[in-house]
């Protein structure tokens, strides 16, 4: 609890940074404060050290109370200053509440990157949805963040869509929708390539000849790549994610063969059967295959030329790579081979490794068509939206509706992605990502926009100036509380690269609220009572509008 952190300090006589805990059960005080840190320096039991530290403490005007609960001190707040103290740092910070202090570090986040020639699905959704919350809240912890986007534009998967493209399309597309497209040809290409080896010799020749840069070639490789990255910038459009930088893996071809050249001058990379690796087998990391027998490139080689070009052109001092858990030996081996090369940022690289999400009957797979496109579940989105909002608002115009259709459809997609552990897999059901009741997006939304109604149809203006003391209600006290644990949700997600603290978080402020709501009125209360109750209002307004932005969720204000 930052805010009471320096009052806390200073009752304990204690320098530097604290650490506080709530109790388990309110009865049992409103901040507790563990002792196991001071008992190895003072050598005593963290019980013994509680009892002399809360029988030591003279009364305090913030505190009504200390008592010495086992191993921990916990002290009682007095609810007006509680009150006072909250309320008051979120309504004169506004926008700014639970910001943290400008960073020296320059961070560059690595997220999205879907393949070219495949179709965008609820797998790419999630590391995008993933990577822009966590973009985001590392700026509003201070740090300077680049976002990129890396695409893998060449490939044997490219090749594969292209031998189909011209086998059976002729080179003739669609008219529309030509991204969509080329994953549904990417899948038929994979079926029919099954077993067929001499049908990806073709498929090779063309990966070959991509790589030299024959014109022809190159000239249907084009074509096709635009229609995939115009159709990933509808997309990000759509849900609002912006980049600093964008990587294309063939850009990196002669660079991440120029880090293997050195590799093998220093020593570091050995030839075996024709082929160039690192042998990390003593490391238990296996062998990293940098540059296969016939001089073509990996994701590994490109993977080295990228983070020379992240090191040296843009000065970064740490580089987060999102991708799915399957790649956690590539960066494992990458972070390693990029250490051996002399990299001092090394060992700031990080790996951000995700989950699956599943459909119900398994694994979702682009080369067996059971994906769950973009489109497809953002349409379904907005369908269950558009009924939702037209039942509720029969008098509202076009485009109160769209707005409002949009928001919530970006807000139940997104927050699906968000609410549980990275390390989680996401069992993926249409019907329960539409849902607007429950703990989901729009449940969370919806909080946000009762605030704004109440405030809108108030008569009196949102001030400072209240009689903090008349907020003694425990739904009161508990949406204080948790109001002023903000600060902290952000540090931690920040330091720990866990959106989900704050798309959890922002679940219990959403019910909190409503328990506030539903008990202590606010229009209908006498004058002091009601502007007491208004500001804690806006300031919870403000606090669920900074946990919607930082995810990236919109914040509407009527629903």
């Amino acid at each position: 609890m930052h805010i009471f952190e320096e009052k806390v300090k200073e009752l304990l006589d204690v320098k530097g940074e604290i650490v506080l805990e709530y109790p388990p059960d309110p009865e049992m005080g409103d901040i507790a404060f563990p002792c196991f840190s001071l008992a190895k320096g003072k050598k005593k039991n963290p019980v013994e050290i509680a009892k002399e530290i809360a029988s030591k403490i003279k009364k305090h005007a913030y505190i009504d109370e200390v008592k010495a609960i086992g191993p921990y001190v916990n002290f009682f707040v007095n609810k007006a200053k509680l009150a006072e103290l909250v309320l008051l740092d979120v309504f004169k910070q506004d926008e700014k509440y639970g910001m943290g202090k400008k960073k020296k570090e320059k961070i560059m986040v690595e997220y999205s990157g879907p393949n070219t020639h495949k179709a965008f699905h609820v797998g790419h959704l999630r590391n995008t949805v993933l990577g822009d919350a966590l973009v985001s809240i590392l700026r509003f912890y201070g740090h300077n963040v680049l976002a990129a986007n890396y695409l893998n534009v060449t490939g044997t998967h490219v090749a594969k869509c292209i031998w189909w493209f011209q086998k059976k399309y002729k080179g003739k597309a669609p008219a529309g929708n030509r991204g969509e497209w080329l994953g549904k040809i990417y899948g038929e290409a994979a079926q029919k390539l099954k077993d067929n080896e001499e049908a990806m010799k073709e498929v090779y020749d063309i990966h070959r000849k991509i790589e030299e840069g024959d014109p022809e070639i190159i000239k249907v490789w084009e074509e096709t790549k635009g229609w995939s990255i115009d159709d990933f910038n509808n997309i990000y459009s759509d849900m609002g994610v912006v980049f600093d930088s964008w990587f294309y893996d063939n850009d990196l071809i002669e660079p991440g063969k120029a880090i293997v050249a050195d590799l093998m001058k220093k020593k570091i990379a050995e030839e075996s059967e024709g082929a160039l690796i690192v042998n990390l087998k003593e490391e238990k990391l296996e062998v990293g295959l940098v540059l296969k027998s016939d001089g073509t490139c990996l994701y590994l080689t490109k993977d080295l030329g990228l983070a020379k070009l992240k090191f040296d052109n843009y000065k970064i001092d740490k580089s987060v790579y999102i991708t799915g858990t399957e790649q956690i030996l590539h960066f494992k081996q990458l972070f390693r081979i990029l250490e051996l090369y002399g990299f001092k940022q090394a060992k700031q690289c990080f790996h951000l490794h995700y989950e699956l999400v599943m459909l119900k009957k398994g694994k979702m797979s682009s080369r067996e068509g059971t994906v769950i496109l973009y489109s497809t579940l953002r349409d379904a989105l907005r369908k269950a939206a558009e009924k939702e909002v037209k039942q509720r608002h029969e008098a509202w115009n076009t485009d109160e509706i769209t707005e409002a259709v949009h928001a919530l459809t970006q807000g139940a997609m997104k927050f699906s992605m968000l609410e549980q552990d990275s390390n989680r897999v996401i069992h993926f059901d249409v019907k329960e990502a539409i849902a607007f009741e429950g703990e989901t997006g729009p449940y969370c939304q919806y909080a946000f926009a009762r605030c704004c109604s109440v405030l809108k149809r108030s008569e009196i203006k949102v001030t400072e100036k209240i009689n903090f003391s008349l907020l003694t209600h425990e739904k009161e006290k508990a949406l204080l509380k948790l109001l002023s644990l903000f600060p902290s949700k952000i540090e931690e997600a920040a330091e720990h690269y866990k959106p989900a603290l704050i798309a959890r978080y922002l679940i219990l402020l959403s019910q909190t609220f409503s328990e506030f709501y539903e008990h202590c009125q606010i229009l209908k209360e006498k004058k002091e009572l009601k502007k007491a109750r208004l500001l804690l209002l806006e300031c919870t307004r403000i606090v669920l509008r900074n946990c919607l932005d930082v995810l990236g969720m919109p914040a509407p204000h009527q629903m």
